[in-house]
C-alpha cells in the first residue's frame, strides 16, 4: 500500500507539472518559453538551443543532421547581424520559439529573427564604461539565460538583469556584489528550478569569489555559497567555510584569497545537484596568500552543491595549492560511462592546468586524470590520493624563474569543447604555450589593482617586430579529438595561431569551430578531415550552435576578435577593422559580408621626446606593469582598442590629463594618479612616442627589407621554439 501512494504522488506531481507547464508555455510564458522540464524534454530534438550547452549536460552536441558530411561543402551564409562593436563576442546564443537571444560587448542583449536576422529588440544596461578596468579579459559576455519568459544577463559591473523576452522591458533587477570591491560578472548564467545561478569575477584584483541563486520571479536572493574562507575573527558561514580555513594559513583573507566562479555551473537533473568550477588564487604566488602552504580549499576545485539550499555535498580539487592561474572554472560536462565494467555518472573536465579529469559525479571520486597536451608542471596524479606529483624544480618559481607549461592562460581556458556520442570523442580547443614564471620581489598589494604577486611579463626583447613573432611563434593551436575512454587523442588540426574559437559537434558527423585565422570551418568528427571553411572577416573565439526553424537547419555563431591573449598580446590577425558579428550559415545561403573598409594609415607620430635610456627604460617597466593588458605587448595593439602608437596630436597633448587625471573615464580609460606620479606617466608617455617612431621608421624601410628581417627573425624564434620543446 505504502509503494501504492508513493506510485500515485508520483504520478499527480507528473501530471501537476506537465499540465502547469503546458498553461505556463500556452499562457504567461508565451515568449521564451523555457522551464527545467522543457529543456530536459528538448534534449533529444534539437530543434531548439535552450541553454548555454543546450541541455543540461552540457556536451554541445546538436542530433539534427540536414547538414551533413555529403552536403557541408554547400554551406552558405544565411543571414548576418552586425552588434555595431568591435571588441570580443564570446557569447553562446540561446535560440527559443524562433527567436534567438545573444550578448555582446558592455553586456549589451539582443534579440533576433533566428531565421532571417531580424533585429527585435536591444537592451542596453548601460555598463559604466569606467568598470571596464576590472575587466581581467575584455568587456565581454558569454551568454544569457532564457526561463519563464525572462532573458537573464550578468553584467560586467556585477548585476543581475531580467528582461522580458517579447518586449525587451526591464523585469527585474538585482546586484550581486559589493560595489566597493572589483568585482566582474563576464560568465552566462545558469538556470534550473526556478532559480538563477550566477558567480563572478576579479580574483586578481582582490575579492573573495561565490555563487549565488537568485529567485527568477523577483531576483531575490535565495542563497550563496563562498569559495574560499573570509576572516576567522568573523566567524564562518558554514561548516565547508570552517574545513577550508584549515587549509590557508597567514592572513589571505586581506587579499580576498580569489577562487572566483567566473564560467562553468552545471545543473544536474539526474541527481539533482549543482557543481560548480572554482577559479584560480589571488594573488597567484602561495607564499603571498598563504604563507605556511596549505591546498586553499576551495581553489582549483569542483565543488557539488544542494541547487536549493547550496550547502555543500563534495569537492574535488584538481590543483591543490595553484601558484599557476590553474582554474578549474572551464566546461563540465556530464556523461555516463563504463569503467571497469561498472556504469558510472561522471563529470570530464579540461581545465587550464592540462589534464582531463573523469570525476565521479555522485562522490566526487577522481577516476582518471591525463595529459590532452604537452605539461611539465606536474607528471601525473595518483589517483589513490587525488593529488598532482608536482615537479618543483620545474614548476616552483619561488626557487627562482621557471619555464612552466601550461602557461597561465592555460592548455584550455573557456572556449567551450563539445561531444559526440556517435563518436566518442570529446573535441576540445587546445591552446599550446608556455610563458616564465618569477616571484615579484618587494610585493606590495594595490586594492582594484592587478595583484598577481608574479612577475608573470617579461619586457619582450630585441625590437617590437621579434617581440611579434615571439608572441604568435612560441603558441599554437590545436582542435583535439579526445577520447575519455582510453584518455587518448584521436585526431587533432593544427591551427596557424592560438586563442581559436569553442566548438559544436552534430549528428552529421561534423564539428564546427571558428579559429584565429577568420575562417568557420567544419570537420568530418570521426577523422578530423576538413570539409568547409569560408571567410568571416574577424577571428573567432565563441562557440558555434545549430537549431533549426521551418524544417531548415542553421549554423549560428558570435564573431568578434577579443579577449585577454589579443589584448595583452597584441595579436590581430588582420589588418583591416573588425567588425562584430552574428553570422548564421544554413545550405544554400546566399547572404553576403560587405567588404571591409581599408585600414587608414596611421598619423605621424611626434617628434622623439629626447628622453634618456633610463627615462625610455622605465616608461617601459611602467607601461608593461600598467597598460599592456589592454593596449598590448610594446604598444602594439590587438585591433581592439586603440593603438596608442597612433594616436592624434589632441591626445598626446592631453596624455597627462587622461593617464594620470581620467579625462576620458566615461570611456573606460581611468586615470592611474593612484599608483602613478606626473613624471612616470611623462616616461611612459616617451616610451610610447618613441615605439611610434620605431615602427613609422619601420614602415618606410623598403619592402625587401622588411621581409628580409621577419625571415631572420622567424629563424630565431625558430630555434627558441624547438629549445622550449624540451622544457
Amino acid at each position: 500500500m505504502m509503494r501504492l501512494n508513493t506510485l500515485c504522488s508520483s504520478l499527480m506531481l507528473v501530471v501537476t507539472m506537465t499540465l502547469s507547464s503546458a498553461w505556463s508555455h500556452g499562457k504567461e510564458y508565451a515568449a521564451g518559453s523555457v522551464t527545467t522540464e522543457k529543456i530536459i524534454a528538448e534534449a533529444a530534438s534539437g530543434g531548439e538551443w535552450l541553454s548555454h550547452g543546450r541541455d543540461y549536460q552540457e556536451q554541445r552536441f546538436s542530433p539534427l543532421k540536414q547538414i551533413n558530411t555529403d552536403n557541408v561543402a554547400d554551406l552558405g551564409l544565411a543571414w548576418h547581424y552586425d552588434t555595431r562593436s568591435n571588441r570580443g563576442l564570446e557569447a553562446t546564443p540561446i535560440v527559443v520559439d524562433g527567436v534567438m537571444y545573444v550578448s555582446g560587448v558592455w553586456s549589451v542583449v539582443y534579440a533576433l529573427d533566428a531565421k532571417t536576422g531580424k533585429e527585435l529588440w536591444v537592451y542596453d544596461p548601460k555598463v559604466p564604461k569606467e568598470w571596464g578596468q576590472f575587466a581581467c579579459c575584455d568587456a565581454v559576455n558569454r551568454g544569457v539565460a532564457v526561463y519563464q519568459g525572462k532573458v537573464i544577463v550578468g553584467t560586467l559591473d556585477g548585476r543581475l538583469v531580467a528582461i522580458d523576452a517579447k518586449t525587451g522591458e526591464q523585469v527585474w533587477e538585482t546586484l550581486t556584489i559589493d560595489k566597493n570591491r572589483p568585482y566582474t560578472i563576464t560568465g552566462a548564467p545558469r538556470v534550473a528550478k526556478g532559480k538563477v545561478y550566477i558567480g563572478n569575477g576579479g580574483a586578481e584584483y582582490g575579492v573573495r569569489g561565490y555563487v549565488s541563486a537568485y529567485d527568477v520571479d523577483n531576483g531575490e536572493l535565495i542563497w550563496r555559497f563562498f569559495t574560499v574562507p573570509g576572516d576567522p575573527k568573523l566567524g564562518f558561514e558554514s561548516e565547508a567555510m570552517a574545513n577550508a580555513a584549515d587549509t590557508w594559513s597567514g592572513e589571505w583573507y586581506k587579499y580576498g584569497g580569489g577562487g572566483t566562479v567566473w564560467d562553468s555551473i552545471v545543473y544536474d537533473p539526474e541527481l539533482d545537484q549543482l557543481y560548480i568550477g572554482v577559479g584560480n588564487g589571488g594573488p597567484f604566488d602561495l607564499d603571498i596568500r598563504s604563507p605556511e602552504g596549505g591546498d586553499n580549499l576551495y581553489v582549483a576545485s569542483i565543488v557539488a552543491l544542494n541547487p536549493d539550499s547550496g550547502e555543500y555535498i563534495w569537492h574535488r580539487q584538481q590543483t591543490p595549492g595553484d601558484m599557476w592561474d590553474y582554474t578549474s572554472t572551464q566546461q563540465i560536462m556530464l556523461a555516463d560511462m563504463e569503467i571497469a565494467g561498472e556504469a558510472r555518472k561522471v563529470i570530464w573536465q579540461a581545465p587550464k592546468n592540462g589534464f582531463f579529469f573523469v570525476i565521479d559525479r555522485e562522490t566526487g571520486e577522481m577516476l582518471s586524470a591525463e595529459p590532452y597536451t604537452a605539461v611539465n608542471w606536474a607528471s601525473g596524479y595518483d589517483l589513490s590520493t587525488g593529488r598532482p606529483n608536482i615537479n618543483r624544480d620545474i614548476a616552483d618559481y619561488r626557487r627562482g624563474e621557471k619555464l612552466v607549461r601550461p602557461a597561465h592562460m592555460g592548455a584550455h581556458n573557456w572556449h567551450p569543447m563539445a561531444y559526440s556520442p556517435e563518436t566518442g570523442y570529446v573535441y576540445i580547443p587546445v591552446i599550446e604555450a608556455m610563458v616564465p614564471f618569477r616571484k615579484e620581489q618587494n610585493f606590495k598589494f594595490k586594492p582594484g589593482r592587478w595583484n598577481s604577486g608574479i612577475e608573470m611579463v617579461e619586457v619582450p626583447p630585441g625590437d617590437t617586430q621579434f617581440a611579434g613573432l615571439m608572441a604568435t611563434g612560441l603558441t599554437g593551436g590545436r582542435l583535439v579529438a579526445w577520447d575519455p575512454r582510453t584518455q587518448s587523442e584521436a585526431w587533432s588540426v593544427e591551427h596557424k595561431m592560438t586563442w581559436n574559437g569553442g566548438v559544436l559537434a552534430t549528428a552529421g558527423n561534423l564539428v564546427f569551430q571558428g579559429n584565429a585565422a577568420q575562417r568557420m570551418a567544419a570537420y568530418r568528427a570521426d577523422t578530423g578531415e576538413r570539409l568547409w571553411d569560408v571567410d568571416a572577416q574577424t577571428g573567432i573565439i565563441a562557440a558555434p550552435i545549430s537549431y533549426s526553424v521551418d524544417g531548415e537547419q542553421y549554423i549560428a555563431v558570435a564573431a568578434s576578435w577579443g579577449g585577454i591573449l589579443p589584448l595583452a598580446l597584441g595579436v590581430k590577425p588582420y589588418d583591416e577593422p573588425s567588425k562584430g558579428r552574428i553570422l548564421v550559415y544554413k545550405l544554400g545561403g546566399s547572404d553576403a559580408l560587405p567588404p571591409l573598409k581599408a585600414a587608414v594609415e596611421p598619423p605621424i607620430p611626434p617628434a622623439r621626446t629626447g628622453a634618456d635610456e633610463q627615462t625610455l627604460a622605465e616608461g617601459k617597466q611602467l607601461y608593461h606593469l600598467y597598460c599592456y593588458g589592454c593596449h598590448g605587448t610594446n604598444a602594439v595593439s590587438g585591433g581592439m582598442i586603440p593603438d596608442l602608437r597612433y594616436l592624434n596630436s589632441n591626445f598626446h597633448d592631453m596624455f597627462e590629463q587622461i593617464v594620470y587625471d581620467g579625462a576620458l573615464k566615461g570611456l573606460g580609460m581611468v586615470g592611474f594618479s593612484d599608483v602613478l606620479d606626473k613624471p612616470q606617466v611623462a616616461s611612459i608617455h616617451a616610451y610610447i612616442i618613441e615605439e611610434a617612431n620605431d615602427d613609422l621608421e619601420y614602415r618606410q624601410q623598403p619592402q625587401w627589407w622588411r621581409s628580409f628581417k621577419h625571415w631572420v627573425y622567424g629563424i630565431g624564434v625558430s630555434i627558441i621554439e624547438w629549445l622550449s620543446s624540451f622544457a
